[in-house]
């Protein structure tokens, strides 16, 4: 009995390498970048419909590069970095959300709703294709193919893209020039939609 409850303890050292309590050294960011929305409702404001018209913004999908908290920097067509001293607050993809619904509530021309929870009118969704740095252009760059889905079964495509350029590869320009990037995509997207 007394070796099954030492054998959780001994297990901690090992796991040192993979984990970190807190307790090692290693840096916490002075800061972490987040995206704020140029355009949001005004405070108090409601908009109420039909569920079977109001637009639900899913989370895009995208590639392994921006699954992580790091801004992806683009080296070359085969080569990837990651921005030093550069993190996110959440997802790149969980942000592009909160910021493209924030936009498209700021229009008040519809019930918007973040996820599926109201999926039975339209569908805003799509793949989230680059949300970082172009070392070789020195820019911050946003890529978002959108995908809206009608209750019909009307389905329509379109990519969007903006950048933002002569930025010096430094946390403290790729963070504003991704926010303005994905701002100036955000505006395009509720310009589509609407």
């Amino acid at each position: 009995m007394r070796k099954l409850l030492l054998a959780p303890l001994l297990l901690i050292p090992a796991l040192g390498g993979c984990i970190n309590l807190g307790l090692g050294s290693s840096k916490t960011p002075t800061s972490l970048l987040t995206l704020t929305p140029d355009s949001k409702p005004v405070d108090g404001s409601t908009i109420s419909g039909p569920a079977d018209t109001a637009l639900s913004v899913i989370e895009p999908e995208t590639e392994a590069k921006l699954a992580v908290l790091r801004v992806p920097v683009t080296i070359d067509a085969s080569h990837v970095a990651y921005l030093r001293g550069a993190l996110w607050v959440e997802r790149p993809t969980r942000l592009f959300q909160h910021l493209l619904t924030e936009t498209l509530r700021a229009r008040g021309k519809r019930l918007v709703v973040e996820g599926d929870r109201l999926s039975r009118g339209p569908i805003l969704t799509g793949r989230l294709i680059d949300f970082g740095y172009d070392a070789p252009t020195r820019a911050a760059i946003v890529r978002y193919d959108a995908i809206r889905q009608m209750p019909d079964g009307t389905t329509q495509t379109r990519r969007f893209e903006a950048s933002v350029g002569d930025v010096t590869a430094d946390a403290r320009e790729v963070g504003p020039a991704l926010n303005k990037a994905a701002n100036d995509v955000a505006r395009s997207v509720a310009d589509w939609v609407d």
